[in-house]
């Protein structure tokens, strides 16, 4: 028995599963009231590494958590913005995208919003199991790190993707080496007055705000970005290619060909990843002119390098560059490390122990985001933001998360879910 059960259990108080909270509380209140959402931070935290005074969203603020789903929902950005007393003053501004911090703020005050779904902090989940009943699924329990349980029928998963480390820099000294989400926190513990050799990893938007950020966080620093890209780029964003982050096209990309999908991930790759913000990169572009112009020589930009090799030697990172155009081999010695690298392309740990537990060795879903369990089932886990390769470049983004709540709600109360034969969806390796 576990200590306490509940009907749905969602795991992450991120924007994934606030959306399916407000989806609850406004669409289906009685199974709201027998809802939790557990959290392992002390309050709701989106992108607390890279809250920067001056980032931008990417998003447009219409696209929160609810209103492409309801227009006229409490939920709404634009509601926050009316009960924060801050609405004139964003209208006057004119602009689309809110704020970074804006967009953090309004999670939070969503999440304090919550009139039905109860939402704990500071539960952090360390093992889910399935129940079975004579051979059919029919639930889950969770394990907390206080040994506490709950059970549930529905899971649902939001904990988002695990963050990518390289692997050439897993051995040496993690105290000097900060991943862009543990930056704000990590750089804030650092003396301001010393002239750190930084090295910032990657070539897309988190890594030019790290290599922006780190020259006023630490303003005796040089900083060195090392990329394999032949440059930095702005992001792909025409609003043709934009059509393709419509939660409307979602229906479109899950119906096509495995190859077709693989094929449009490819192309609208530059859209979202290994870009940068066109605002970001004349900034950037800007610091790098009057470094020049000064003759300080504090900026250097390496390009079209692989680090192939990484060791500790003594305080400082020896990392080992191979320019890929002729092989030729340099060093560069560094005390501090920014990794820009964003998150890895696997499924995360929990999802993969979870299908480790059921016995699956595929990780797929359905089109209502519902994981494929190969054996009869009353129950049901859904996953959120994990399955780009089904359904979408825009799966992990602001953009679907009201509509993706709505599917999987829609999914939970049709019975959809009450899956007495096998269930066949395309796979996703659990790699």
């Amino acid at each position: 028995m576990a200590d306490r059960d509940v009907e749905l259990l969602a795991i992450g108080a991120g924007p994934s599963n606030l959306a399916l909270a407000v989806a609850l509380e406004e669409l289906a209140p009685d199974l709201a009231r027998d809802s939790l959402i557990i959290e392992r931070n002390k309050e709701v935290s989106w992108q607390p590494g890279m809250l920067f005074p001056e980032a931008l969203s990417n998003t447009s603020f219409l696209k929160d958590l609810v209103t492409l789903r309801n227009p006229r929902s409490r939920f709404s950005f634009l509601n926050y913005l009316h009960a924060t007393g801050r609405l004139d003053h964003f209208v006057n501004m004119g602009s689309l995208t809110p704020y970074r911090a804006e967009v953090a703020d309004y999670l939070r005050w969503t999440a304090r919003s919550l009139a039905l779904v109860e939402l704990q902090y500071g539960r952090q989940c360390v093992d889910i199991g399935p129940v079975w009943t004579g051979g059919t699924l029919t639930g889950w329990t969770t394990t907390l790190a206080d040994g506490r349980t709950i059970g549930s029928r529905y899971l649902v998963l939001g904990t988002g993707r695990d963050i990518r480390i390289p692997e050439v820099l897993r051995a040496v000294d993690r105290d000097r080496v900060v991943h862009s989400t543990q930056y704000q926190k990590r750089i804030g513990g650092l003396r301001k007055d010393l002239p750190y050799r930084v090295v910032v990893v990657g070539g897309g938007q988190s890594a030019a705000e790290l290599f922006y950020s780190v020259q006023i966080d630490l303003p005796e620093c040089r900083p060195t970005m090392v990329m394999r890209s032949v440059g930095l780029n702005c992001y792909e964003s025409s609003k043709f290619t934009n059509e393709l982050f419509f939660p409307s096209f979602v229906d479109e990309f899950h119906a096509s060909r495995p190859e077709a999908r693989a094929q449009m991930l490819a192309e609208m790759r530059p859209t979202n990843y290994a870009g940068v913000a066109p605002g970001m990169m004349d900034s950037l572009y800007r610091q790098v002119y009057l470094d020049r112009l000064s003759g300080r020589s504090r900026l250097q930009m390496i390009t079209m390098h692989d680090i192939t090799s990484a060791r500790d030697d003594g305080d400082e990172i020896v990392l080992e560059l191979t320019d890929w155009r002729t092989g030729a081999i340099r060093e560069l010695r560094t005390d501090l490390v920014l990794l820009g690298t964003g998150f890895s392309p696997q499924m995360p740990w929990a999802v993969r122990r979870l299908a480790e537990r059921i016995g699956l060795s595929d990780v797929a879903v359905t089109r209502d985001y519902r994981l494929v369990v190969d054996r009869p089932s009353t129950a049901a886990c859904y996953l959120h933001g994990v399955n780009e390769q089904t359904h979408g470049i825009a799966d992990s983004l602001l953009s679907v998360m009201g509509n993706r709540a709505n599917d999987i709600l829609r999914d939970v109360l049709t019975g959809d879910h009450l899956d007495l034969t096998p269930v066949t969806a395309p796979a996703v390796a659990a790699t």
